[in-house]
């Protein structure tokens, strides 16, 4: 995946001097990263892997979670409709 963004990179062309633009968003946003993995670790991880999958069906009407519960980390899968709801979530809950 990271060097399809390089790739990508390639085709960014900075033609604003105003505002100083140096990226073109959808050269390093692939509109196929909608999965989120979170790892959870220590005695709340469980609870927390459980509030982040609550905010995200709350927040979004197509989310598919899946959690696993390892030793002691709890792995969330968080499956997204599309790209910009998994990157509004991180954003919105500092992910």
């Amino acid at each position: 995946m990271i060097d399809t963004i390089k790739k990508q990179q390639d085709n960014v062309n900075d033609t604003c001097t105003d505002c100083g633009s140096f990226v073109d968003i959808g050269a390093v946003i692939d509109e196929n990263d909608n999965v989120l993995n979170l790892i959870f670790n220590g005695e709340n991880a469980e609870k927390e892997a459980q509030l982040v999958v609550e905010k995200a069906k709350n927040r979004f009407d197509k989310v598919d979670a899946v959690i696993n519960k390892n030793d002691n980390k709890v792995d969330v899968v968080l499956t997204f409709s599309v790209t910009v709801e998994k990157m509004l979530f991180q954003m919105e809950n500092s992910l």
